[in-house]
């Protein structure tokens, strides 16, 4: 820290030359010029000696110049995520995506708080899923050039996260359902989404409904697992939930996903085959954003059954019963391919040791791992 001093105005003002104040004070009289030109900080004993033979406070005689506060840095930015949980002082981590600045909300550690850059400033009305507002940053490791964001719902991707942070590339992701994924890459929102819901069309080999949104030559399309989608119940099943057709129980009651994710789309097909009207599902209505936070509703009891993956029901200990397998696919815009971080994930994809990971901790089949399929 600084010191300001006034000793000189005040050996002036009594009338001392540096000599006669040196011999009273019992220092040098080089020592009264150091302090005098801020070139020696006195100690206390020296401060108190001084200000008593000048009959003045050791605050007027030496004063802490105070640091010079640099005003914080404020963004525009555009937020992704539930809104409606954000209020002010919302922790948010940043990212350049095609030149917008995009803030999502990280995931709350179990037991910490996860890193941040920024908090929100300005309140967000009217929420929605994507709104624009004002952030006050906190660091500056948003603007590093291995960031990349991955839009998606599948839980395994915190795990990816890690793996890829060993080797210097750092992924945000945003956990959206499969829709809205590929709503926010059409936006240029995010770098890649991840999603469940392409299938191949009958007739060709594009995929439905990627190949819609974007056309085949703007994308591409990575293989990244198999996974099987089904029932969670209780552990032990005490329900004896075994199919859809026990979803219309009346002592069943469910959580069903928000539209446009792949497990609400899974469940309203299976509803449909079986002849099985949405009304007589108790909790068809009720939606619940993501799939950990579904399996933890049957985990708590609160309801008897959702449709997730095989991966949620593992971690949470819960039973499972399959309904279908179906392919987990990221797509990114194919101008984006040759970004160092984009190149890093890629290549992780592909390593054996990865998929060995990852299917000891999912149970997803990932033999096709970073396969590019168009």
């Amino acid at each position: 820290m600084e010191v300001q001093n006034h000793l000189a105005l005040w050996r002036s003002k009594r009338g001392l030359g540096a000599t006669q104040l040196s011999a009273m004070v019992g220092v040098s009289r080089q020592s009264i010029y150091d302090i005098e030109s801020g070139n020696y900080v006195p100690n206390t004993a020296v401060s108190l000696r001084l200000a008593q033979v000048l009959e003045a406070t050791v605050e007027e005689l030496f004063q802490i110049v105070p640091e010079e506060k640099v005003p914080a840095e404020v963004l525009e930015v555009t937020v992704l995520g539930d809104t409606a949980e954000m209020a002010e002082g919302q922790p948010l981590r940043l990212c350049d995506v095609n030149g917008n600045i995009v803030a999502i909300a990280p995931e709350p550690g179990r037991w910490g708080l996860s890193p941040t850059d920024a908090l929100l400033i300005t309140p967000l009305k009217n929420p929605k899923k994507i709104q624009n507002a004002t952030v006050q940053v906190i660091s500056n490791e948003w603007k590093k050039s291995d960031r990349i964001v991955l839009a998606g719902c599948d839980p395994s991707a915190s795990i990816l996260a890690h793996i890829l942070q060993l080797q210097g590339c750092e992924l945000v992701i945003a956990y959206e359902n499969s829709t809205h994924s590929l709503e926010l890459l059409q936006q240029g929102l995010v770098h890649i989404a991840g999603t469940h819901m392409a299938e191949k069309a009958s007739d060709k080999a594009d995929l439905l409904p990627i190949t819609q949104m974007f056309g085949r030559k703007s994308v591409a399309v990575i293989s990244y697992a198999l996974w099987q989608e089904g029932l969670l119940v209780a552990k032990g099943n005490p329900k004896r939930i075994n199919g859809i057709e026990d979803l219309a129980r009346e002592n069943v009651c469910i959580t069903n996903r928000e539209p446009g994710a792949g497990c609400h789309r899974l469940l309203d097909e299976m509803l449909a085959t079986h002849k099985i009207a949405s009304g007589s599902v108790r909790g068809y209505d009720r939606v619940t954003l993501g799939h950990l936070p579904a399996g933890r509703l049957v985990q708590s009891g609160a309801v008897d059954s959702c449709i997730s993956t095989q991966a949620v029901a593992r971690s949470l200990g819960l039973e499972f019963v399959p309904l279908q397998q179906k392919p987990y696919q990221l797509v990114l815009r194919r101008s984006q391919l040759d970004l160092p971080p984009v190149q890093t994930l890629l290549s992780t994809l592909s390593l054996a040791s990865f998929r060995r990971e990852m299917e000891a901790c999912t149970g997803y089949n990932l033999r096709n791992s970073g396969d590019r399929i168009i």
